[in-house]
């Protein structure tokens, strides 16, 4: 007989359970990355994350004999509710065997919890904040997990959620780029160039994570809250979520991959790369100790991997030359640093022109997410 019990946010033993379950399901998976179980527990606190400043969740897991063979986390996300004037909530979090009655447990008690507080649809997966990835993976199960920044999941997974009506809300593809095939269409480098020699863009580059952090840190979470205006997924961030993602991204990038793009010397865009650490990642199985970080240094100097998760230019400066200066500059971060494999990191199927350019540029899909959705 399945069972399903409310995760207690405050027990530190339930929340242990809730989020070890992943790591056991997915063990002897290779193409698994363990994402770090500190980050996942502050999903879960709700006295730390901001998530919690505006809004409420709940968290779920599945027992069968005494044991835990599934979980899931139901949000209501209200100041996206409130800017897109829906009655959401969305699903994160959610892993189960290949067990249709397990998955169907999981999501009726989320229905209920949704329709106590009178929402008439569910999205997901989709976390916390935009750092949590989305989707489902519906393609590519031989290649490995890029970080923490996609999700990786059994094959079975769609089907779990399909047999419980859920249907596409959108797509998010990630395409592959070997350095050798990078071919930057010409006539995007001729309009880059004549932007770059108007002078009124510019581009800012940096040696240190310091000097990055000294002029521009808060600013990215401004621009960055700006950019995505038009974007399915957009909401506007508090001012506790853009430290949260600022923090997020001072922690683990290389400032060397980082570009600001500013206009009059104010910024309108950027364009951000990770190098892979995934291999270091998996070594640790999801603990950050002090061996983990030397590791993590380690791996950030000698992967070849590199994601291309991060580039917006403000909308009102979209068609006078930011986009094609971007992707001048992506270009430039493939050339420059050594790097061989290229994933430019789940672009939205919506992003119609963006993913026409990536794959003139050379870029092949070879990863797909699915967000899906129900009406309740």
């Amino acid at each position: 007989m399945i069972t399903i019990e409310t995760v207690n946010q405050d027990s530190k033993s339930e929340v242990n359970a809730f989020v070890q379950f992943q790591y056991d399901l997915y063990r002897d998976v290779p193409q698994y990355t363990p994402p770090f179980i500190n980050d996942v527990k502050l999903m879960l606190n709700r006295k730390k994350h901001p998530f919690y400043e505006h809004s409420d969740g709940q968290f779920y897991v599945a027992k069968k004999d005494g044991k835990i063979v599934g979980r899931l986390a139901i949000l209501v996300n209200n100041p996206f509710n409130e800017y897109h004037k829906t009655k959401k909530a969305q699903f994160c979090l959610f892993d189960s065997i290949e067990d249709q009655e397990v998955a169907n447990a999981l999501f009726e008690r989320a229905f209920e919890w949704c329709r106590e507080r009178e929402l008439s649809e569910v999205v997901g997966p989709k976390g916390l904040s935009s750092f949590d990835g989305y989707g489902i993976l519906i393609e590519g199960y031989d290649h490995h997990q890029m970080m923490n920044m996609v999700s990786y999941n059994f094959p079975y997974y769609p089907k779990l959620l399909e047999n419980l009506g859920f249907e596409k809300e959108v797509d998010f593809v990630s395409c592959y780029v070997h350095k050798d095939d990078f071919q930057m269409p010409e006539k995007v480098r001729e309009v880059a160039t004549r932007v770059i020699e108007r002078g009124k863009f510019k581009i800012h580059e940096f040696k240190s994570k310091r000097e990055l952090v000294k002029k521009y840190a808060n600013k990215v979470g401004e621009t960055y809250n700006k950019s995505f205006i038009n974007n399915w997924e957009y909401y506007p961030l508090s001012q506790s979520e853009m430290k949260l993602l600022v923090d997020n991204l001072m922690s683990v990038i290389d400032p060397r991959l980082i570009k600001i793009i500013t206009y009059d010397e104010e910024i309108v865009g950027f364009l951000i790369a990770f190098p892979d650490v995934s291999k270091a990642m998996k070594r640790h199985g999801g603990k950050l100790t002090l061996g983990c970080i030397i590791d993590l240094l380690i791996e950030l100097k000698r992967t070849k991997w590199v994601s291309l998760n991060g580039a917006g230019i403000l909308p009102e400066y979209q068609g006078r030359g930011g986009n094609a200066l971007l992707y001048y500059e992506m270009e430039k971060t493939i050339r420059e640093y050594g790097f061989e494999h290229f994933e430019l990191t789940q672009v939205a199927e919506t992003a119609v022109q963006m993913r026409k350019d990536l794959i003139t540029a050379g870029g092949k899909p070879y990863k797909n997410h699915r967000v899906y959705h129900k009406k309740i």
